[in-house]
This record gives structure tokens, sequence and C-alpha cells, in this order.
């Protein structure tokens, strides 16, 4: 009878103090993770991911290491929650770059019983990623749109700081962040209000301007900036907002004119795109090519009194450009998406010129309220198209951004819940045109994504991190 009493009271000692069950059975089953990391490629200086462990037990273990090799951290809890400390995290990726690290997660239930569940494996990438991240943060939906600002966040670690907050201008809104070449030292911000302008981020200055077109109506709406830092390429739109009182799209954003302009930074001077303006099309989300001598656009026919809103379609577009000069060539279709049915938004062009990712829905171009909404991807060179099924899923996926090293992709996805935007992120091989299993952005707090109540809006990858942001304060309340 002792040695009955004795073995089992060993065993929960261990237990208690944090050690892996030692009697555990094997099972082919694999964790489930929330958020979802398994089979995903991380760059080697991601932050670490906090989670939690959603399957149901009384205890966890949960062991982290680099393949083939014995965990270099351990943690035990009754929660499921895991917050690896980023110290140790970083030293194994460092350790396991170009390698694979696992999760190994065994459960105990009421009763005592133990089962090591299947390794959840994430490869990661001998490349890094370009640092930081920035996004709008405002809440879903437009009734608490005064709430809103532009922030950035170091992805080595969780700083997360603000760029400019609208709570410091009055509660005007701020969108339309921009950068040329991924470069935080020439970048630009929307403030739309009674002090409202553009805000623009050059040779170490920073001011506030009107690139509005005097021969158009509308004024200076989505931007992309040249290359040279010299231009910036904007549609000039006319939107507005519809609410559905049934289906699975609330509110519908469209269109009912656009055209295009190019703003000359030095000159202060702003003109239509001759070939692009009239009634007869609506021109919108310019993205230039990274040697500056195309503009690729979405062109859809021009809005006319009682169109349904459902039969707006969105082609792919281009147009030649000489930076020299500042003329602009014939445009010419490079996708025509209408005619089958399908809408095109938010172009843009990787690093090396090759290859385009754009968003595909089924009319419109606002697709963050369009659940069929996917990414694809154009090989230039040959015009071949794919879905990207290693990315998409069953809900929105749209705005997107190249990394300016060109080897990551970041996007906004409502795959989690199918109300607030996340940001993801996939690697990219740009000789193969192909991605790696996505991640949302890594917090440390695992609950996070559950519990934080703002969407993620436009986000960018840059280089660097923006510095001086009270300029952007100072500059808007002058």
């Amino acid at each position: 009878m002792k040695r009955l009493f004795i073995i089992p009271l060993l065993s929960a000692l261990l237990w208690s103090c944090g050690g892996k069950p030692s009697d555990a059975s094997i099972s082919d089953k694999q964790p489930t993770l929330r958020p979802d990391y398994a089979g995903a490629t991380l760059p080697r200086d991601i932050a670490a991911p906090a989670f939690v462990i959603a399957d149901t037990a009384s205890r966890y273990f949960t062991e982290i290491g680099r393949c083939g090799e014995l965990p270099a951290m351990t943690f035990s809890s009754a929660s499921g929650e895991v917050v690896p400390p980023l110290g140790k995290w970083h030293s194994l990726l460092d350790e396991a770059a170009g390698d694979s690290i696992y999760i190994r997660v065994t459960l105990t239930d009421a009763h005592g019983r133990s089962e090591q569940l299947r390794d959840v494996v994430c490869v990661v990438s001998a490349d890094s990623i370009d640092s930081w991240l920035v996004y709008r943060l405002l809440y879903p939906g437009y009734e608490l749109w005064r709430e809103m600002g532009i922030y950035q966040r170091n992805l080595n670690d969780y700083t997360q700081e603000a760029v400019i907050d609208n709570k410091e201008i009055d509660l005007q809104c701020v969108n339309c962040h921009n950068f040329a070449g991924g470069a935080p030292e020439t970048m630009m911000i929307h403030v739309r209000g009674a002090k409202g302008g553009t805000l623009l981020r050059r040779d170490g200055k920073t001011v506030k301007v009107d690139p509005k077109c005097a021969a158009l109506e509308n004024g200076a709406t989505y931007p992309a900036w040249h290359p040279s830092g010299r231009f910036i390429a904007f549609s000039a739109n006319e939107i507005r907002q519809f609410f559905h009182t049934s289906g699975t799209k609330a509110i519908e954003v469209s269109d009912l004119m656009a055209d295009m302009t190019l703003y000359d930074v030095e000159a202060n001077k702003s003109e239509a795109v001759a070939g692009l303006e009239g009634e007869e099309w609506m021109e919108t989300f310019p993205t230039w090519s990274p040697d500056g001598t195309r503009l690729y656009f979405c062109r859809a026919k021009g809005y006319r009194e009682g169109t349904p809103l459902d039969s707006i379609r969105y082609d792919l577009c281009s147009i030649g450009f000489d930076p020299a000069t500042s003329t602009f060539t014939t445009p010419e279709v490079v996708y025509p998406a209408a005619e089958r049915g399908e809408s095109v938004s938010f172009p843009r062009v990787d690093p090396t010129g090759r290859w385009l990712l754009f968003t595909l829905s089924s009319y419109g171009n606002f697709s963050i309220w369009h659940p069929e909404s996917n990414l694809m991807l154009l090989d230039l060179t040959d015009g071949t198209i794919r879905e990207v099924t290693e990315i998409n899923s069953n809900d929105v996926d749209s705005y997107h951004s190249w990394a300016p090293n060109g080897r990551w992709v970041v996007f906004s996805s409502k795959r989690m819940d199918g109300l607030w935007a996340r940001p993801f992120i996939a690697s990219f091989d740009p000789s193969t045109g192909r991605f790696g299993r996505p991640f949302p952005v890594p917090q440390d707090e695992p609950r996070f994504y559950d519990d934080f109540m703002k969407t993620f809006n436009v986000p960018e990858l840059i280089a660097r991190p923006i510095t001086e942001t009270a300029e952007f304060v100072e500059t808007v309340n002058k």
C-alpha cells in the first residue's frame, strides 16, 4: 500500500513543479493553438508569439525548441496560456534560422491521464523582416470613427507608438499613410477636417499642403508616392457609403466619380493625368512600378444615376510614365476583370518589378466589406495570374503591402472572426512566386486578438521607424 501511495504522490509533486508527465501516451492529433501558428514561416527576427492552447485539459505542458533538439524553453499551466520570453525566443530563432522549430504540447485531464500531441512545426526563414509596421487603428464600422490614430509597431518586440493620434488634433480623421519605397523619411498622411491637409515629410521637413487638382471637382484621395520622391499619384474620388438592410454586406463603399492626378512635390502643383480624365471612366488605387516608369491603377465604367452597385467592376490597368518630362503614354488594360464578372482593388508591385499582388472580389473596390475577397498574383513577365491559395481564407483577405526587402508581405484578414481586420505576414520567394503559410503579427498577450476591439487598417511595412512624430501634430495645429 505504501508503494501505491508514494508513486502517485511523487508524480503529483513533479507535475506541480512544472515537470512533464513521464507516462504520457502519444497521439497523432495536433493541438489547437489560438492564434494559429502551425506551419507558418517565421522571419528569423520576429517577436515571440503568445498563444493559448484551446484543447480541453486540466493541465498543459508545452515545450518549444529547434527540431531534432531538446527544448529551449518549457511552460506548465492550468490555463493553456503560453508566453515565450523574448530573449530566449530570439536566441532560439537565431540558432534555427534556415531550419524549423517545434511546439510540443502534453495535455493532462482531470483523472491524471496525460497525452502528448503531435508537434506543431514552424519554419524559420534565414531572412529577416523589415522591422516596422505602420497601420491605422480604429473601431470597425462608421459610428466610432472619431477615435483613431496611425501607429507604428516594432516587429522585433512589442513596442507600439503613435505616429499621430487624432485626439491631439481635435478628433479629425487621419488616413492614407504612404511611403516612397518603404522609406519613412519620405512619407505622407492625409488629415481631414477644419485643420485638414496633406502632411508631407521630405528632406527632414514636415509641411501641410493641399494637393487637390484645380481642374477636378474632387480632392486628392488615395496616394502612391513615386520611388524618386518627387511625385505622388493621387486618385480624386467622390466616395459614398451605402447601407443594406439585409444580406451579408451591411455596408458598401463606392465611387461615384474618380480621376487620376499627378502632384509634383517640388513645384507644389497638381495636374490631371492626360488620357485618364473625364466621366467615361473612374480610376482609383494608383501604385508605381519600382523603377517609376509605369503607373498601375484600377478602372471602372463611370457611375450613372441608378447604376446598381453590384454592377460596378474594376479592371487592372496601367500607363507608362517618363519622370524626366512628367508625361504619360496611353493607358492599357492589364487584366480585364470586369468582363469575367470580377473586380480588382489594391494593386501592389513587388520590389523586383516582376510580381503584382492584387485583391479580387465580385464587384466594387472597397473589398474590406466583401467576404469573398481574395489575393491574386500576376507575373508581369508572362501575364499569368493565379489565386494565392497558400494565403487566402474563407473570409476577407484584402489590403496588402510588400516589405522593402521583397521577402515578406503583410495583408489584412478577417479570418479570425469575420469582424475585425488583423495584420497577417507571409514569406515570399521572388524566384518562384510562392508564399509561405501566413501568421498574425505576434502579441505579448495570449488572448490579445480575442479582447482587442479595434481593427488594423492599411498595414505598411517600412525599413526604419518614423522619427520626430511630434512634428505631425505640430504641423496640423499650425
